[in-house]
Order: C-alpha cells, then structure tokens, then sequence
C-alpha cells in the first residue's frame, strides 16, 4: 500500500505555546502567551523558525514574517480537561481527557500521606511544592537521620519521592512508588506521574543519580500509536514520551539527557531505516525555563534550537515529514509557576516543500493524529480531522 510519506516525525518542543485560549480566564491564565512574551521582554533571534514561518502563525516581537513561509504553519487548540503535559501528549495523539489530573500546590491531602506511610513503614518530609535540588538541600540531611521519604511535587500532576541511595536501597524506593502508584489512582487523589529520585552525596553536594524511573497512567484508550504499532509500523519515542504513555504504543524507546541530546537522537533516527512514527519530546523549556519563571533561559534554549534546524532539515529523505508542535504552554512572565492555556504552533515541512501556506487554527491538537492515521491509512482517532489533503 502507498503512503504518502513513509516516515513521519514529529518534534514537541514542551511548553511552547503562542498565545492564550479563549477558554484561559478559567485556567487563570488570562492573557499567557509563552512565545509572545518572551519575544517582547527577551527578544528572540530565530532566523530558522521565522524562515519556516513561525511569525506567520502569530505576531512575534522581533521575528521576521515579510518573507513566504517555507513550511505550512498553523496553531492547534486543546480541548481536554487541562493544561498538564499527558493530558497534551495525549491529545496529540488522539484522545480527549474529560477529567483533569489534579494538581497539589499545597501539598498532599493527609490521608494519602497516611495511607503511603502506613503501607511503607517509613514516615514523609517535605509533602510540598519544590525543586528537586532545592528539597535534597532542605531536607537531605534530616532523611540521612531519619529514614523518612522525602515526599514532594510541582506545578505537574506528580508525586515524587527522592531517597539517598546509601539510606534507602532502591529496591525498597521503586517498590514505595509502585505503593504509591497504586494509591494515586484512587480518584480522589489523581496524580498523572509519580517520579523516584534516587540521590547520592553529602548536605551541600547532593546529586541525584541516573536511577530515576517513572511509573505513568496508561492511556484510557488506544492511541493513533497503538493501531500503528498493531499493523505493522515501527513507532520511536525519544525523551519522555515513554513515560508519558507509560510505554503504550511503543516499538523502541530512547531516553534523552537534554534538548540537545534530543535533538542528537532525532537526528540519528534520520539516518537509519524504520517505517513509521518518530515522536520526540525536547523537554528543558518547561522543566528548566518555564516553571522556574526564566524567560531569558527559555529564548537562549529556543535559539539554541533554532540553530539545529538546518540539521533536522538537511537529514529529512525523500519520503519524510517533519512536525514541529507543542502541548500546552508556560509562560514564564506568568504569576505562578504552573503550565498555561495556550494554543500550540504547528510547522509542517518535507523535501521539495518551497512555498508554506496556512492549514489554518486547528480545534484540537487530534488533528495531528488524525493526520498521521489517513497517511499510514490507521484506525482514525474518535477526535481530530485530517490536514493530510493540505499538506
């Protein structure tokens, strides 16, 4: 059977959103708009970006849009009950989540902290929003003391539980979190991830070391991923994709150090044989930038992507399709820390593509799995219309 491209890849550079959505004000997020902020108050200089049209999808301070735009471009709106980074992954690719996960700025309601100490033997720390380095700091010393879990969040849906190796041996870390996995599907709690984070060292040079793991919701339903895998298509997810799925739909999964690392790895994808789906996640805006409020770190990491456009685009064959997109926002001029209601950027390039023009503003980000499912000729996702034809 003839498909129309034989490989599709597609970036999310985490975070970057451009611009409020009407539904916002109920978000609290009146007024967020990541890219729009951060070009106005940093500026931006992406000279690739803008050549593929990025300042066509929307005003950007700074960023050229005189010129035609070598990609199509657009910008997508999420419908799902949230703002967090499943819940737009999973849209992404096809699904509508009708309750969001919850989000504890305050801390963990006491009855999970209690039913978690009781199943663990171990009492918790922390129990409150913080840096992951910042809370070893805190409360690094007093876990060597005493044994207790040091228990923390973030503006995500995420139950995190960090425990100095010498202290804590994994196999009992990994076994509290699969405790605590189970205990947070319960659906007065609803967390979306909950993270183990090993750390070795001494107060005031704590390190935490590569034996993270992440324990994720399944998908409710398949996803656009699961029926390509299911007829035959290899499906490659780079950086934390596989624990946003929680491995679902996955035929070979590379973990990613950095957006640069990340971008490495799409890169090496490129150049080797597969026929499918390559789906990348390039995380540092968010986790690095957006959350910590640092809109001069957030543009220095887009331009740093900028500059590895021309690679991406130089490694495309004959035969490929590149997406870049994003999955929810985080404007870091916004009051609080948590991610923002934005509409998300879309640009679509291939080889031999020389004049972009609008696909227009998408209703929901399923539009792009209902696009990869028509041009692998899938089970189409219940949500989303196909811009394949426009393409």
């Amino acid at each position: 059977m003839q498909h129309r491209f034989k490989r599709i890849f597609t970036i999310v550079l985490d975070s970057v959103g451009i611009g409020e959505l009407p539904d916002a004000p109920k978000f609290g997020d009146a007024g967020a708009n990541t890219l729009g902020h951060i070009a106005e108050k940093v500026g931006l200089h992406i000279p690739h970006l803008s050549r593929l049209g990025l300042g066509h999808i929307a005003p950007l301070k700074g960023v050229d849009s005189s010129h035609p735009p070598l990609a199509h471009y657009g910008k997508m709106a999420e419908v799902s009950a949230g703002k967090d980074t499943t819940t737009g992954h999973w849209e992404l690719m096809g699904l509508k989540v009708a309750i969001p996960f919850k989000t504890y700025p305050n801390g963990f309601p006491d009855e999970l902290i209690r039913q978690f100490e009781e199943a663990t033997g171990r009492k918790v720390i922390g129990n409150k929003t913080a840096s992951g380095t910042a809370i070893l700091e805190e409360l690094g010393e007093e876990q060597q003391k005493t044994g207790a879990w040091i228990v923390y969040t973030s503006a995500d849906s995420v139950f995190q539980i960090a425990a100095h190796e010498e202290i804590i041996p994994l196999d009992e870390l990994y076994r509290a979190c699969e405790i605590a996995r189970n205990l947070t599907l319960q659906e007065e709690f609803s967390v979306g991830r909950v993270i183990a984070r090993p750390y070795t060292g001494v107060k005031g040079a704590y390190e935490r070391t590569p034996n993270r793991r992440d324990y994720s919701v399944k998908p409710p339903e398949p996803t656009v991923m699961n029926h390509l895998l299911e007829s035959g298509f290899d499906v490659i997810a780079i950086g934390k994709i596989s624990d946003i799925f929680a491995d679902e739909g996955i035929s070979r999964s590379l973990h990613t150090k950095s957006n640069q690392d990340g971008v490495d790895k799409t890169i090496e994808m490129m150049k080797e044989k597969f026929y499918g789906f390559c789906f990348t996640n390039l995380v540092d805006f968010d986790s690095k930038y957006g959350h910590r409020r640092d809109p001069e770190g957030y543009a220095k990491a887009i331009e740093e992507f900028d500059q590895r456009i021309p690679e991406l685009l130089a490694h495309l064959q004959d035969g490929d399709l590149l997406i870049i997109t994003a999955d929810h926002g985080n404007d870091p001029t916004h009051p609080g820390t948590d991610h923002t209601r934005e509409y998300v950027p879309i640009l679509i390039y291939y080889p031999g593509l020389t004049a972009g023009r609008s696909i227009g503003i998408r209703e929901t980000f399923s539009d792009l799995a209902a696009t990869i499912a028509d041009n692998f000729k899938v089970t189409a996702p219940k949500h989303g219309v196909s811009f394949l034809a426009m393409l």
